[in-house]
Order: structure tokens, then sequence, then C-alpha cells
């Protein structure tokens, strides 16, 4: 059966993303961080959806961990489903800030950095060895480094957003012969925790979001997870080496 390992599982889009893939089949081990009741809610609602799920503590700005997650990975695969190998993973787990170019230190910068792409570089490569022939990889990329997301406070962000979009390519290609595909899903704006709750603390700046966006709302997580689940079927089986923005129509 499939197995997908889902980083940032316990909240937003990478929650409903776990939740997709379990509807479609896939057993799930769902990461957290900080938030480890979130990802007991992501695991009882694979759980609702007729699937099975395990939690596993993950921090991906600590590169130095992710030889031990592995065993950890090793242990759920074997205890859980009887099974070696995984056939899914999505890096999903990030942080955003809005950080002016001339107010940005060196220590934010290196943290964009260490989480959304030295992490997601190293995370997989770790878990490369376990990830079956014929697997799917899907990063969570954002359209912040795209021309259509292009907004005034996220140049560190979005410059490791657009490493992550080149790497997709890279793993693509590298890893075609395996049959492996790898592809990148940008969200556009997304009501998700990423941002501190910041739509849920600033409710006006929703409005003037959705007039920018063409079908009128902002993004909800499941918007993003359903495309995410897609790219992880033999359905999308011809799609490798691309970013695929999902951002309702942003700025058409």
């Amino acid at each position: 059966m499939p197995i997908t390992v889902v980083v940032g599982a316990s909240s937003g889009i990478g929650q409903a993303a776990a939740i997709r893939a379990a509807e479609g089949g896939s057993g799930i081990i769902a990461t957290f961080n900080t938030n480890p009741e979130g990802a007991k809610e992501t695991v009882a609602r694979v759980e609702e959806a007729g699937g099975t799920a395990v939690a596993l503590p993950l921090d991906v700005g600590r590169s130095e961990t992710f030889p031990a997650f592995r065993q950890a990975v090793e242990t759920a695969l074997t205890q859980t489903w009887n099974a070696t190998t995984i056939t899914g993973l999505v890096n999903n787990a990030g942080f955003g800030q809005m950080s002016m170019f001339e107010d940005t230190t060196e220590e934010l910068l290196d943290r964009f950095y260490r989480v959304i792409l030295k992490g997601p570089y190293l995370l997989t490569q770790t878990l490369l060895p376990l990830l079956e022939d014929g697997g799917a990889i899907v990063n969570t990329s954002s359209n912040s480094a795209l021309h259509s997301g292009l907004e005034a406070g996220y140049s560190a962000y979005a410059s490791m957003k657009g490493g992550l979009m080149i790497l997709t390519r890279y793993l693509a290609k590298e890893l075609g012969p395996r049959g492996i595909r790898v592809n990148s899903v940008a969200p556009g704006r997304t009501r998700t925790r990423i941002a501190d709750d910041a739509f849920e603390k600033y409710p006006e700046v929703i409005p003037p979001i959705a007039a920018r966006t063409a079908l009128g709302r902002v993004g909800e997580a499941d918007d993003l997870g359903t495309v995410i689940a897609f790219l992880l079927t033999d359905e999308a089986r011809w799609i490798t080496a691309q970013d695929i923005e999902a951002s309702g129509g942003f700025n058409l």
C-alpha cells in the first residue's frame, strides 16, 4: 500500500494533504514540531477517514536530527504497516515572516535557509533510500517567488522558496531514472497558521486579498491539500519537474 511522509502535518496545508492522501488509500507518517496536539488531530482525522497514521516529532531546521528521524520512520513502517519503504514524501514544514530587505537580520535569513531550503534538501537526501522507485515527492513552494505573488517584505522567504522550486526540477531530473516524480505546489494567500494566524488576528486584510483573486476569496488549506494529494497518485504519473501555482488566480 502507499505510505506517505507528510512533513509539517499538524495544521494547515500539511494536515489537509495528509487527510486527502489518506482518503486516497495512503498510510500517513505525519510530522510535527511545536504542535503535538495538532498532530494528534491529524492522526484522528486520518483514522476517521478510514486510514492509518503515525505522528513523529521533527524539527526541519535541525538537520543533525535527521538520521534519528529516519530510524523512527523505519520503526513506524515496520510496526504499523509491516513495511520497509515509503511511496511519497511531502516537504511542507515552514514558517512565514514579513521583513523588509534592509531590516532582515542574518539570523532570520539563516533560519529561513535552514527550514525552507536546507531542511528539505537534506531530509529528502536522508529519506531517499526508503523511497520506492516510482514514488513521488511534493514540495510546498510559494507564489511569493513568482511574479504573481511578488510583495515587498518577503525577499528572504521568497528567495528560499525560489530555491526550493529549482531544487524540485533538479530532483526530478536526477531521480527520473528511478521513476520518482518531483513537483512543487505554490500556494497564494492561504488561511493557515504559518504567519502566526494572521487572518484570524487581522480579518480586515481578507477582503482586499479576495478582491485581487480571480476566484474571489482567499485560499483554504484544503484547496492546496487536494492538489498535493493528487500529485502523489498514479493519476499524476506523467507530471514531474513542475511548479503548480494554486492561488485561485491571485493578481490576474
